[in-house]
């Protein structure tokens, strides 16, 4: 197993000339990439930071956020991912429990100041507050790259060793208190090794990251992704469905990963007829519920060679499973493939008994991409991670005879509806195959007589939607007591940045 700075020294070295970043105008090769990273990690050494210690990226997607994360990675430093999306009250919250000692992040983004969000809190270990980009630009950084008054060596890329914890991401707290999942070198570069051969990223490719670096699906099958096969990154702060297009065109980008739901705005948006852009020939999708048209779509319409839909969570450093070349439509959008080589999947029942083919069960996982466990939080890590090794991921699903997953739902989304287990990703699926309905949300509400009912959230084609009909129109396609008793149609569904939809606020509406 290697480490993410041998990565980034082994890549480098066999391919200096190519361009590792595009962004904000500048283009930075990956001999500079390499340079830069030990440039900073020499500031970070000077500023006291040492193997063990934590340190903090709150930024959008940007290259200094890559160059920063390595920098301190290369010294032995952990990483820890801040939402952007988060409150003062909320990132202070896991600096605090992190205990970390740097925390790099920019004034301006979305028209906020970071920095002053933290004023007032309590940050004990916090030694210093890093701005790497601020309304004029990122001279912040450029100090940065300038602090020390030499680089580090090259051989500091090799410091340290694989079982090292590399990263902490701090799960996306839909439903509590964020909890901190500690992974180390060596599983993030297995994981990634075998997620790009098998979804055939190669040298050279241009990858449109649109999602969120402090998120797995940005930062470890984006950035990293890229480092591991040689590829160039094209860094997107906020998605633009225009400017997505006009990037794609204009970049020719090859690779662009997304939620379902960022295709779909793609087709819908009136430059796409406007735009060329044939260049793309590669995807990866991942959701509970996507309609097989949309995956036909991406193919015909958009014209994507390969659509990959996967299945992973922070847990696993963000891949369990994963659909493989020349799966169809149907099974790429209504399965999410088999499991990565050297991983075992299981499902189980109540008790911990696994559960016989196509019957439906927790998934739980065990294998080289199973995380150390929760940063501080022996109870809950234990809780998760059976004696034997065996992670509990609280998803529900099915697995047919060759090996393909199916996951119905989150276990504790499940509604009990008179003693009948429904699901939500089941009813939502239902709803989106409406052709007025654009998106769905379906969370319980209390019954009188059932104990709780299904009700739905959606997004529709049109504001003036018949839901008494699309009640009616759903209950001739699924058992009575899953169709939602009450349907509320929205502008828009509360989601956090990582694209999951917050239930827990839908409750209160």
């Amino acid at each position: 197993m290697q480490t993410i700075p041998g990565i980034l020294k082994h890549t480098a070295k066999n391919n200096p000339d190519l361009v590792a970043i595009v962004d904000n105008g500048t283009t930075t090769s990956y001999r500079d990439l390499q340079h830069q990273v030990l440039k900073v990690a020499a500031a970070f050494q000077a500023k006291g930071l040492n193997k063990g210690d934590k340190f903090a990226v709150w930024a959008p997607n940007c290259a200094e956020w890559i160059v920063t994360a390595l920098a301190g990675q290369t010294l032995g430093g952990v990483l820890v991912t801040l939402n952007t999306r988060y409150k003062g009250s909320e990132a202070a919250d896991i600096i605090r429990r992190s205990g970390c000692k740097l925390l790099l992040t920019v004034d301006g983004f979305l028209g906020l100041d970071y920095p002053s969000m933290l004023d007032g809190e309590d940050l004990p270990d916090l030694q210093e507050t890093i701005i790497l980009r601020d309304k004029e630009g990122n001279e912040g950084f450029q100090n940065l790259l300038n602090f020390a008054d030499a680089p580090l060596a090259e051989e500091a890329l090799d410091e340290i060793d694989p079982d090292d914890a590399s990263d902490i991401i701090f799960t996306s707290g839909t439903t509590g208190l964020p909890k901190g999942a500690v992974t180390h070198h060596g599983q993030n570069i297995s994981v990634f090794d075998v997620f790009t051969k098998a979804i055939d990223m190669q040298k050279g490719d241009r990858y449109l990251l649109v999602n969120p670096f402090f998120h797995s699906f940005g930062y470890k099958a984006g950035w990293l992704s890229c480092l591991i096969r040689a590829a160039t990154i094209y860094p997107l702060g906020v998605f633009d469905p225009g400017e997505v297009l006009r990037r794609i065109e204009e970049d020719k980008i090859t690779v662009m990963p997304g939620a379902p739901t960022i295709f779909q705005t793609m087709m819908d948006h009136p430059d796409f007829e406007k735009r060329d852009v044939s260049s793309l020939r590669l995807a990866t999708t991942g959701a509970t519920v996507i309609p097989v048209d949309l995956i036909r779509k991406m193919h015909e319409v958009i014209g994507i060679d390969h659509v990959y839909s996967a299945y992973g969570l922070t847990e696993t450093c963000g891949v369990v499973s994963l659909c493989q070349k020349g799966d169809d439509f149907e099974t790429i959008a209504t399965t999410v493939g088999r499991p990565l080589p050297e991983t075992e999947v299981i499902l189980v029942d109540e008790d911990g008994n696994q559960v016989t083919t196509g019957e439906e069960g927790e998934i739980w996982v065990r294998g080289f991409n199973a995380m150390q466990g929760y940063l501080d939080a022996p109870e809950d890590t234990a809780r998760t991670i059976t004696s034997d090794g065996w992670l509990k991921t609280g998803d529900v699903g099915t697995m047919d005879d060759k090996g393909y997953l199916r996951i119905t739902d989150r276990k504790k989304d499940m509604i009990i509806v008179g003693g009948f287990n429904a699901y939500p990703a089941e009813i939502e699926k239902w709803l989106m195959q409406h052709p007025d309905v654009i998106d769905a949300a379906v969370i319980g509400m209390a019954d009188d007589r059932l104990g709780e009912v299904p009700q739905a959230f959606i997004l529709a084609r049109t504001p003036d939607i018949d839901t008494d009909a699309l009640i009616a129109w759903v209950k001739e396609r699924i058992s009575n007591f899953k169709v939602p008793r009450k349907i509320t149609v929205l502008e828009d569904l509360p989601r956090n940045a990582s694209g999951k939809v917050q239930k827990f606020l839908l409750e209160k509406m």
